[in-house]
């Protein structure tokens, strides 16, 4: 047993808790408890904050593929699918120029998969309107068409692309961006059927700019993006 001095000699400890003591330790409780409220509540885009990571690790993964084979790299969006369309612009791919097996020189615009890709999560979708080849300038990402491979991504796709120093190409006099959103789209909507807006709208975009270096730079805020994007709403075609 522990014993603790007293002015009246030895005491056993036994004291519990006093009610100043249970008063404190109920307030610091109420006050995390209010925290983690507050916290859960304004966590919006759980799936563009998941999907901005994974596509910014397959630019990665290009970039490094790019520079340890020599040769160009794209990263493919899936624009509109032949046989699997409920994974537009929700799928990534990475592809390279293939290699002459003789010469051992790529085969320019020959093109193989060299990765399965990442689909973005759930109700979460690549902005056609919003992602652009020059963050500058109106336009769109330049398309491609993928075929001679598996059926379920034989298609068209967007692309962004690296050469073989990795360095990326496409934005010619500002860097390139990245965009994707919170959306909903009817689960057996044709290829022509675009996601709308959902939730709270600006809250729910994220992407990064691609720079020529062929590193990426998360945007912090919907006006980085575009400025259209502070007074989108619920509905609206992206």
């Amino acid at each position: 047993m522990n014993f603790l001095k007293s002015r009246g000699g030895l005491k056993k400890s036994d004291r519990g808790f006093t009610l100043v003591e249970m008063l404190v330790v109920i307030a610091i409780m109420s006050i995390l408890m209010t925290a983690g409220a507050i916290g859960i509540g304004g966590m919006g885009g759980k799936g563009v904050t998941s999907g901005v990571a994974s596509a910014g690790s397959m630019f990665e993964e290009a970039r490094t593929m790019a520079i340890g084979q020599r040769t160009k790299t794209r990263i493919l969006v899936a624009k509109s699918l032949t046989n699997n369309p409920a994974d537009n612009l929700r799928r990534i791919l990475i592809v390279s120029e293939e290699i002459d097996s003789v010469t051992l020189l790529p085969k320019p615009g020959s093109w193989i998969l060299s990765s399965r890709g990442v689909t973005l999560p759930d109700q979460t979708f690549f902005s056609e309107t919003f992602s652009r080849k020059d963050q500058d300038k109106a336009g769109p990402i330049d398309t491609m068409t993928l075929s001679g491979v598996k059926a379920s991504y034989a298609g068209d796709y967007y692309y962004y692309e690296f050469n073989a120093e990795g360095i990326y190409t496409l934005g010619a006099s500002a860097p390139s961006t990245f965009v994707i959103g919170a959306g909903v789209r009817p689960p057996n909507a044709g290829a022509t059927v675009k996601p709308k807006v959902a939730g709270s709208g600006k809250r729910d975009f994220g992407g990064f700019v691609v720079w020529r270096n062929g590193w990426v730079s998360v945007f912090r805020s919907p006006d980085q993006m575009d400025s259209s994007i502070a007074s989108i709403k619920a509905g609206t075609t992206f």
